[in-house]
């Protein structure tokens, strides 16, 4: 079974995924119902600390709460119990928690194997946790259905290519949350490499209605230097000023030295580091290609920026 936290972490992704040895989310929580120190053991169980998880151990101990035989009764436990600012969702398979920690949105999640094998186009995104994605890309005329919602830009005329455009970050401009992101932007008709003198020649007069983060793209395209590179320079927790056009004066002359970026010529992706609280926010530039290549990966990224919760809708 998979163990995800999508928050603060100290990883490249914003989230910590680990292994655990049993085999449902019930096994998990009647191991634990009875732990001296619920702290200590969650910390080794799952590699660091879980804000909120605690508070069912806690409360078990502290009103001698029977331990759950069904996954009926930790639903009941959970929802009278476990201390978080949001939604607890539990079904046979999956444990999904939404909750805050005053300074950001955050989620947990138990997948058993079971469900991961069975929805890899939600969940595949959520359970990687080696950076860089992989390069690999298909052939012309490759075909790929994003399977989520999307925002359109229209950049060139109607084809069977198309470039999509996710950004994670900590507090999107056009939500002002991190976990209801609205989603990817896609540019049909281009391929990668095709995008950037796509921006710079755009003049659309509709261009200043465009969501935020095409505009961002749009003013962080510059000759001899790639989008993403620009990006990793921008400084601080947010680094989208509403008045794009101030972009170049905010840059930085170098990234930090903990950010990533990876240029491929079907994937573009960045992993901007901020500082030691917040870690890092993501950008991701795939067309079809790569996406057909990856179809799951794919699927579940455009997901993991639409919804928080990978089985909505299921």
């Amino acid at each position: 079974m998979y163990f995800v936290c999508r928050w603060r972490e100290e990883s490249p992704y914003s989230k910590r995924v680990v292994t655990v040895r049993d085999a449902t989310v019930l096994d998990w929580f009647r191991r634990g119902w009875d732990q001296e120190d619920p702290d200590s053991w969650i910390e080794s169980e799952l590699g660091d600390y879980v804000y909120g998880l605690e508070s069912v151990f806690e409360q078990a101990r502290k009103r001698d709460l029977p331990r759950p035989d069904t996954v009926d009764q930790l639903r009941d436990l959970l929802n009278e119990h476990l201390d978080v600012e949001g939604s607890i969702r539990l079904g046979e398979h999956a444990l999904r928690v939404r909750t805050d920690d005053d300074e950001v949105d955050l989620a947990f999640y138990f997948v058993d194997d079971e469900a991961a094998a069975a929805a890899p186009d939600r969940l595949a995104f959520l359970l990687y946790d080696t950076w860089p994605l992989p390069a690999g890309a298909a052939e012309p005329g490759a075909v790929f259905s994003p399977g989520a919602p999307v925002r359109t830009v229209r950049l060139a005329p109607p084809g069977s290519e198309c470039v999509f455009s996710v950004r994670l970050c900590w507090e999107s401009p056009d939500v002002e949350r991190n976990l209801d992101l609205p989603g990817a932007i896609a540019f049909p008709g281009l391929t990668l490499p095709d995008l950037a003198a796509r921006l710079r020649a755009a003049d659309d007069p509709g261009a200043d209605h465009w969501p935020h983060d095409a505009r961002l793209l749009r003013a962080l395209v510059a000759p001899g230097e790639e989008a993403l590179h620009r990006y990793a320079r921008l400084p601080g927790y947010d680094p989208s000023p509403s008045d794009v056009d101030r972009v170049t004066e905010l840059l930085r002359p170098e990234p930090a030295a903990e950010s990533l970026v990876r240029i491929d010529p079907h994937l573009a992706q960045v992993a901007r580091y901020i500082d030691g609280f917040f870690g890092f926010d993501q950008w991701f530039l795939f067309d079809t290609r790569w996406a057909a290549a990856h179809p799951e990966l794919s699927r579940s990224l455009l997901w993991y920026a639409a919804h928080w919760d990978p089985f909505a809708g299921r």
